[in-house]
């Protein structure tokens, strides 16, 4: 039976079924159709491509032209899977039409089914105004990558009564302002459990065990694509990393000594027509000498 459209109501009905969703993140329209063929249910579109992609040290640099050209890419590659998108460094917190404009065009010009925010009570308020306009919103708790300079660097978060409470708090706050699904980032695995069984709508983990209600993971991360440097909670399944340098090696190599192009990578002129290029050349280095 072919996948029907995954919508926020597909979502619902996969945890009520208790189905695992599978979600990851995508950049462009190669990675986007790959993770599509794969039967991937949600294509996030991260602001995670700021280092991934573009180079910066974090996501702090990206901007919405960023997101929207590399989520006009994604959305194109999609099928059936849901493209989401994050609202870049700030957006979030700015006044509420800006903000409503902003996810707007991600979802006009973008494509996107809707946007991801990073907070919880400081946002509540933005998260209704987005909701209650048609704008589907994932929420993002936990460790928020946007907020790495105040959080101190990339730690578990929700390791002691206080954080945990708040965390809990915030995804209940979050879940009643509207949105349809949250990510939880690095929370101790007992707590990602609870506040999944604690919201009704599907919580999604990242480094945060294997009690959510699905998974996600970065596209670089899960193929070596980025280095050999990774977070403790990323499972690498295949080293296309290695296996894109050496190809590229070869190339180089094949340049450099003359392997390539061969043969059967040329094409060739038909018979008799370079000799009378040769004429032509001839007939005019004479007519500059006269």
């Amino acid at each position: 039976m072919a996948k029907k459209k995954v919508t926020r109501r597909t979502l619902l009905k996969m945890k009520r079924n208790q189905e695992p969703i599978a979600m990851i993140t995508a950049y462009d329209y190669p990675s986007a159709c790959l993770a599509e063929d794969a039967g991937a249910d949600i294509l996030l579109v991260g602001d995670s491509l700021g280092m991934v992609v573009l180079g910066y040290d974090s996501t702090i640099p990206v901007t919405l032209e960023d997101m929207l050209h590399h989520t006009k890419a994604v959305a194109r590659g999609a099928g059936n899977a849901m493209v989401i998108t994050d609202l870049p460094f700030m957006t979030a917190h700015l006044p509420t039409g800006e903000v409503l404009r902003k996810a707007a065009r991600l979802m006009q010009e973008g494509l996107a089914y809707g946007v991801k925010v990073e907070g919880g009570a400081e946002i509540e308020e933005k998260v209704k105004a987005l909701t209650a306009a048609g704008v589907p919103v994932m929420g993002h708790l936990g460790l928020t990558p946007q907020s790495v300079n105040q959080l101190g660097g990339y730690l578990i978060q929700g390791k002691d009564l206080p954080n945990a409470q708040r965390l809990l708090d915030d995804a209940k706050r979050i879940e009643e302002a509207g949105a349809f699904s949250l990510v939880l980032e690095c929370v101790p695995e007992e707590l990602a459990e609870l506040v999944t069984k604690h919201l009704e709508i599907p919580v999604i983990g990242i480094g945060a065990g294997r009690y959510c209600d699905g998974q996600v993971l970065v596209y670089h991360d899960i193929l070596a694509l980025a280095g050999d440097l990774h977070p403790s909670f990323v499972k690498v399944y295949r080293e296309a990393g290695k296996l894109m340098a050496s190809g590229i090696q070869e190339y180089v190599q094949d340049v450099k000594n003359r392997h390539f192009p061969e043969e059967k990578h040329v094409s060739h002129l038909k018979e008799g027509l370079l000799e009378q290029l040769h004429g032509y050349i001839e007939g005019a280095q004479k007519h500059e000498e006269n």
